[in-house]
């Protein structure tokens, strides 16, 4: 065994056996854009309100604002018109005070046009535009309306009266309430930003037992039965009848896995017992030395099998505590670096902490080396050249194992972790259950981790341990006193 330690190398580090470990074209996951169901239901809610307002506004527009623009319009032309009646059928002196009366009781000034004043046209907006053009349209062409004059704001109708040229001002107020841009978008601003958080409540009131269904569900998809109960007391008749039945399918799922653990417990304990003898009696009755080695390799590995049996119907729950990597990954390399059909290389840094099971990780490990052992031999040598190593990145620790066997076509990398499934035409030495790596994914999804597994460019398959990475703040065990317990494939 070689054995190479290099705290802080590239993980891209080519390995003794001339070939990348990291240099792996990963399966391409096709990542779908989605939006939860809230954020649908709420957009779509929204969308709807905010629909129904602007429609209600438009309405409003249609049947309401523009008539009474129009009808303000000519309120404003009849008093220029009953003013300029009053102004020409008065004299001097009665004209005088006649615009002082206006000025005091009605709010209009009559001021003298003269050619040097500058206004500013009264057509900011279409509404200003369509009261200009009533106006223009009721007292003359020559009529001018404007919103300043000098630089003074107001209301202003330009008319004359016997050629004298006059201005008519009047307070803004008079139109304010229908032509003013502010109040409107106002209130429906306030309007959109009620509806929007009513669409928001609604929506959640409509999904939130469908996010409980949710994560109800996900955790029974992890075997977390025990923690799933949804509330059977729901209001709607709907949700509660599909509480009840997703409670009755927990139960019974929980009581199968119960049934099938006990049963393959069962099972592989009651056979131990004949093996042992049987194995017993071979040895001692079986006079043919080479007959007897095949027939005790047969037990064996019948012994074997009802091993892995035992691993995959262990519970699920787990004790995580802080483990020092490189120390489980010597301690799990011991017992295959002294065969002579197996070569490593571990690059392996003795900073890193893992949060895990010891016990658990070295069942993974040694699943993984003796896969290797198994279906990764070099092609024309026997001999299983495996390659360990890890890095850290993000919170997470990748433990990577490659060997540089013939590899597993693509189509059945997704089902190498299925129970009993076993790849014979791509590794034709299958000899096992199929648990394998049914049993590493297993161990390590109970320890809060991921397994992926690819094919190398160079040959041979490459699983990838994803666990969580462990601070000095986070120990909760001493692993070093942990690690002494030996037989870890082993009850």
């Amino acid at each position: 065994m070689t054995a190479d330690h290099a705290p802080g190398a590239s993980s891209t580090l080519i390995d003794s056996m001339h070939a990348p470990l990291e240099g792996v074209h990963r399966r391409q996951r096709q990542h779908t854009l989605g939006i939860s169901l809230f954020w649908r239901t709420f957009i779509l809610l929204g969308l709807l309100l905010l629909g129904s307002a602007g429609g209600w506004y438009q309405l409003f527009r249609t049947l309401e604002y523009e008539p009474r623009v129009i009808d303000n319009a000519r309120q404003v032309a009849s008093l220029v018109n009953l003013s300029r009646a009053a102004l020409i059928h008065s004299d001097a002196i009665a004209r005088v005070s006649l615009i002082k009366t206006l000025a005091d009781q009605e709010k209009v000034r009559i001021l003298p046009h003269e050619p040097g004043d500058k206004f500013d046209l009264f057509a900011q907006t279409e509404l200003e535009r369509r009261m200009s053009n009533e106006l223009i349209a009721r007292l003359g062409p020559d009529t001018i309306v404007a919103s300043r004059v000098n630089n003074e704001s107001g209301l202003w109708v330009g008319f004359s009266i016997e050629g004298d040229s006059y201005w008519l001002l009047m307070d803004r107020s008079r139109v304010g309430a229908l032509l003013g841009g502010g109040t409107w978008l106002l209130w429906l601003a306030t309007v959109g930003a009620v509806s929007l958080i009513g669409a928001a409540l609604l929506a959640r009131l409509i999904n939130r037992p469908l996010k409980q269904l949710s994560i109800a569900a996900a955790r029974v998809r992890d075997g977390n039965y025990q923690s799933t109960r949804l509330d059977e007391g729901a209001m709607s008749s709907e949700i509660r009848e599909v509480n009840v039945g997703f409670n009755r399918m927990a139960d019974q799922l929980s009581k199968i896995e119960q049934d099938r653990a006990e049963m393959l417990a069962g099972i592989s304990h009651d056979l131990r017992t004949p093996l042992a003898r049987l194995r017993l009696e071979t040895e001692m009755s079986v006079p043919d030395e080479e007959a007897r080695e095949h027939m005790v390799a047969d037990i064996a590995q019948v012994d074997t099998i009802i091993d892995k049996f035992l691993d995959y119907a262990r519970p699920d729950h787990l004790t995580l505590v802080e483990m020092p990597l490189a120390e489980l990954v010597h301690e799990s390399v011991t017992p295959f670096a002294v065969r002579d059909d197996m070569e490593f290389q571990v690059d392996v840094a003795p900073e890193l902490r893992v949060l895990g099971d010891d016990v658990e990780l070295m069942r993974v490990l040694s699943n993984l080396f003796e896969n290797a052992r198994r279906y990764g031999k070099t092609p024309g040598t026997g001999i299983a050249r495996v390659r360990v190593a890890a890095t850290a990145r993000d919170g997470m620790v990748s433990l990577r194992v490659r060997d540089n066997g013939p590899g597993v076509s693509p189509e059945q990398l997704p089902s190498l972790t299925r129970p009993f499934f076993r790849g014979d035409t791509a590794r034709t030495a299958a000899t096992g259950a199929g648990l394998g790596l049914a049993i590493v994914a297993k161990m390590v999804q109970n320890m809060g981790g991921q397994l992926e597994l690819a094919n190398s460019p160079s040959g041979g398959l490459l699983a990838i341990v994803r666990l969580q990475q462990a601070h000095e703040s986070k120990a909760t065990a001493k692993p070093s006193q942990r690690l002494k317990r030996r037989g870890a494939g082993k009850d």
